[in-house]
């Protein structure tokens, strides 16, 4: 559905001048074989635009990694969209959704924005992805007229299972902090995501959030929602069309 999209908006700036495909990192079609058929189809150039808002070395800068290592030997050129953690459309659609859910919130309700955590060695070797992950909520949090850390921080979600350290706080972590404050002169009485490190329905936001965060957030008696995802949202699409006809 966003390839659909996406191939309207371009078709709608520039006719029969650019083709849509998708390329997986971890399941079919893979990134190489959708390089390999355009190569096949005379295809000479690659615009790289990964369904993530946020760079990161381990998510975005792997996938246009394997896309140019496949493209290399067919002499075909990639340029790539690294980030578009504060593109206007997409800071947009998550403030007009924040706000509007906000309203049917509790009083003392504490907004959380998060994304996939990562491993710890790749961030403390540098990896922008915190800061990319902090761009993004602090726009948000002024499009939709939040105050300052005191009704929005960050929480990581969904971090592998392997032993090594993964950044945190886990989100059901500062749920459960926000438990403990539940005596104090500002208990926190609800939990509204907004997961902007995900941009589609699927397993990380569909259980990780709307089962296991939120059953996490009822045991302690703590209100809980979270921010629709973009899907193929129209207006976000479009603008990420223009970024590309724009390379």
């Amino acid at each position: 559905a966003q390839r659909d999209a996406l191939q309207k908006a371009l078709n709608e700036i520039a006719p029969d001048t650019y083709e849509v495909v998708l390329g997986l990192k971890h399941a079919a079609p893979m990134i190489e074989t959708a390089v390999n058929e355009l190569a096949a189809r005379g295809f000479q150039h690659i615009i790289g635009l990964v369904l993530a808002p946020h760079f990161s070395s381990f998510s975005i800068g792997q996938y246009m990694g394997r896309a140019r290592a496949a493209a290399e030997p067919h002499g075909i050129t990639v340029t790539a969209i690294d980030s578009w953690a504060t593109e206007p459309a997409f800071v947009e659609f998550l403030a007009a959704d924040l706000r509007s859910r906000l309203s049917a919130m509790p009083a003392n309700t504490k907004v959380l924005f998060t994304a996939h955590s990562l491993p710890q060695r790749i961030i403390d070797a540098g990896d922008p992805y915190p800061d990319e992950l902090r761009s993004t909520a602090e726009a948000v949090a002024v499009a939709a007229g939040l105050d300052s850390w005191s009704s929005w921080s960050i929480a990581w979600q969904s971090a592998g299972r392997t032993p090594e350290p993964w950044i945190g706080p886990d989100i059901l972590e500062v749920i459960d902090s926000f438990a403990a404050q539940s005596a104090s002169d500002e208990p926190i009485d609800g939990v509204l995501v907004s997961a902007c490190g995900f941009v589609a329905d699927h397993l990380e936001v569909l259980f990780d959030l709307d089962i296991e965060a939120a059953k996490h957030a009822e045991s302690h008696g703590i209100a809980f929602a979270r921010t629709a995802c973009v899907n193929a949202n129209p207006s976000v699409m479009a603008a990420l069309a223009r970024s590309v006809a724009a390379l």
